[in-house]
């Protein structure tokens, strides 16, 4: 009797077995569609004519916030100047016959040397006080109406002209000039 609950347990598992294939391998038959609808005839489409005289829609003025502007952002930033060191009144006599062998110029001296912003010419100066003041002059005469609307530009300006006025006073005559002329341009365009 004991062989016989042997092979009833292996025909259970055979039969198990068989079974999770079968309902693995699942349905052979092909699925059916849904049938199609029944073609129909072509429509022709019409086309609606657009009326001439629609309505134009205005845009509404909405007066805006003005722009943030940074005050950092046109300001420049300057190193302090060191002292100057005294050079002696007179050149050695070998510099002088070394620089009258040397012959002609270069193209680059002809140019003009790089200064720090040492000494300055009094021209320079003087043209850079006239242009810090023409701005001053033109500024105080724009319009309030178009300093609202143009506030950006406007701190431009300002802060060229400001740091212009700053640089002439540390005897920076060149970098004053520049720094005004940057003004005047953007003022330029401001006034167009």
């Amino acid at each position: 009797m004991k062989g016989t609950g042997n092979i009833t347990r292996k025909i259970a598992w055979t039969a198990l077995w068989f079974g999770l294939a079968m309902g693995m391998a699942g349905c052979r038959h092909k699925p059916q569609l849904a049938p199609l609808p029944p073609v129909m005839a072509p429509v022709a489409l019409e086309e609606i004519p657009e009326p001439d005289d629609l309505p134009m829609v205005e845009v509404p003025t909405e007066k805006l916030p003005p722009v943030p502007v940074s005050t950092e952002a046109g300001k420049l930033k300057r190193k302090k100047k060191t002292p100057k060191v005294v050079a002696p009144s007179e050149p050695p006599p070998e510099t002088q016959v070394a620089s009258a062998a040397a012959g002609p110029p270069s193209p680059d001296a002809a140019v003009g040397a790089l200064t720090a912003g040492g000494e300055t010419n009094p021209q320079t100066k003087q043209e850079a006080e006239d242009l810090i003041a023409s701005i001053e002059k033109r500024l105080n005469g724009l319009p309030a109406a178009k300093v609202e609307e143009q506030k950006a530009q406007v701190s431009k300006v300002k802060n060229f002209w400001k740091d212009a006025q700053d640089a002439l006073k540390s005897g920076d005559a060149e970098g004053a000039k520049t720094l005004a002329t940057k003004a005047k341009l953007l003022l330029d365009d401001l006034e167009k």
